[in-house]
């Protein structure tokens, strides 16, 4: 199990990064992102502090940690730079809040993230062909979200990257104990879009790939 998209209290999570990681370690995780929510106001806050506690928990914890961020309303000019810091201040994985239609997302969002090259465009709900093409050519992941208040949209992700060959990546989003998953749960959620065992190995390949692991 590779889940490359969760929140913690740094954030709007409920779990210190050390409790969130050990619970994925418990569900048999191989690989899991810290990735809270920031913008210019607080990214300086956040990131070195999932650096600090994923290079700690890397040391003792058969779990590969990765500190990121998921970069979240901000404007769309914004959107350069603060990858460009994120990578350049350890973040591992950087995400994009996406345009999710269960939230006020600027027009534009998926579109700016994708150029700007982020790892993960998060739940980019009713994403447009020509959005899904520009991350295919940029090599950024569409990720189908299990988290229930952003994944209406799933289908239609699945269906376009599908179609036109765009990366999948499948992430918990997770904010609480409750949202952790195992790999069992994992395979049964991607089953109901109707996907081919081997198009979920492909899925899961494409995280383990951004994860670094064999």
């Amino acid at each position: 199990m590779i889940d490359l998209h969760t929140h913690t209290l740094l954030s709007d999570g409920e779990l210190l990064p050390s409790e969130l990681i050990r619970r994925a370690v418990s569900a048999g995780y191989r690989a899991i992102a810290i990735t809270d929510h920031v913008d210019m106001s607080n990214i300086d806050f956040v990131l070195p502090r999932a650096v600090k506690a994923c290079g700690e928990i890397n040391k003792y914890w058969a779990i590969k940690a990765l500190p990121g961020v998921e970069i979240t309303h901000v404007p769309l000019e914004t959107i350069p730079r603060l990858v460009k810091y994120a990578r350049k201040n350890g973040a591992k994985i950087v995400v994009g809040h996406g345009e999710t239609v269960s939230e006020p997302v600027i027009k534009g969002t998926n579109r700016a993230f994708i150029n700007a090259g982020v790892d993960i465009l998060a739940h980019p709900g009713k994403i447009t062909p020509e959005d899904v093409l520009l991350a295919k050519s940029k090599g950024v992941c569409l990720e189908i979200t299990t988290r229930k208040s952003h994944g209406v949209t799933n289908a239609h992700v699945v269906r376009l990257a599908i179609k036109h060959g765009a990366r999948l990546v499948v992430d918990t989003d997770s904010h609480c104990p409750d949202n952790i998953i195992n790999s069992d749960i994992r395979y049964s959620f991607l089953k109901k879009f109707k996907l081919a065992d081997k198009q979920i190995s492909d899925i899961i390949n494409n995280s383990a790939k951004l994860a670094k692991l064999p």
